[in-house]
């Protein structure tokens, strides 16, 4: 097992859902972080959360039990990620606020530290072409809990630099990630391709033709998804799920990803799935 208790401090933006899974896979690999967020009640809530993501990692075997625990501190202003090694963004998915967040990384970071913007379909170029230095920047697209799913997308955009893909693959190679550099554009790989079918799912159980709970099992049972496609939506986040279909439906035309009237109800309604207790199933929420 390496020690990384030396490497180089990462930042963390945003202590939503990903950013606390972000930093608890880093601390849990011995890699110092600071958790970002301008909410200081999200934040007084964030060293809690951390530390029960963590013990959950310890018990399912995701992280090494009895390794180097990187040290986490909190922070609420950017000025936080001076002399950090690298910077992933990981706050909601909206490309003004994603691009207004890296200005301010930008500003107070030094020139060719390694900027990430965690995205499930926010194309990097449209980032890069409202920040500074933009061959900094590079998508990575994390699944949740990124403590547990041990491969990633890794989005290359046009003007993303040699030596910011380079950085990227060491940041991965200290969290014991594998990372598959795709292509930008709409959704990428995964989620252009999993949130049409996820719609897909809630449409027909919107429709009547099935129960949430036989659409799964036909697609866990047939096709083999390993947990069925509505309750992969309880994990990713229905609000979140809906904030993706909804940048995939504006910047491709396409009406397929125009978010179903089931998964806009339960955002309504405030059923936003396993962080909330609630979405096509019910969760006790820690």
């Amino acid at each position: 097992m390496t020690d990384n208790r030396s490497a180089p401090r990462l930042a963390v933006f945003g202590a939503g859902v990903m950013g606390v899974g972000i930093a608890t896979l880093a601390i849990g690999r011995g890699v110092p972080a600071v958790l970002v967020d301008i909410d200081p009640a999200r934040l007084d809530r964030a060293r809690e959360r951390v530390r029960d993501e963590l013990r959950l990692a310890h018990m399912m075997g995701a992280l090494p039990r009895g390794g180097p625990v990187g040290e986490l501190q909190l922070a609420e202003s950017a000025a936080a990620a001076a002399g950090a090694g690298s910077v992933i963004e990981a706050i909601t998915e909206s490309a003004e606020l994603k691009a207004k967040v890296h200005r301010e990384i930008a500003s107070v970071v030094a020139p060719g530290t390694l900027r990430v913007t965690n995205t499930s379909s926010i194309p990097v170029d449209e980032l890069a072409g409202q920040v500074p230095s933009p061959e900094d920047l590079v998508g990575i697209h994390f699944m949740n809990p990124p403590y547990l799913i041990g491969t990633l997308e890794v989005i290359r955009g046009p003007r993303t630099g040699e030596r910011a893909m380079a950085a990227v693959q060491d940041l991965l190679s200290v969290l014991d990630r594998k990372g598959v550099v795709v292509g930008d554009g709409p959704g990428f790989v995964t989620s252009r391709v999993l949130h049409r079918m996820i719609n897909d799912a809630a449409n027909v159980v919107g429709e009547g033709r099935a129960t949430v709970e036989d659409v799964d099992a036909l697609m866990e049972g047939c096709l083999g998804h390993p947990t069925g496609p509505l309750r992969t939506a309880d994990l990713i986040g229905i609000d979140n799920l809906v904030d993706s279909l909804t940048v995939l439906h504006e910047r491709t035309g396409d009406d397929s990803f125009r978010p179903s009237e089931l998964l806009l109800r339960k955002v309504a309604e405030g059923n936003h799935g396993r962080k909330t207790g609630r979405g096509f199933y019910e969760y006790e929420v820690r």
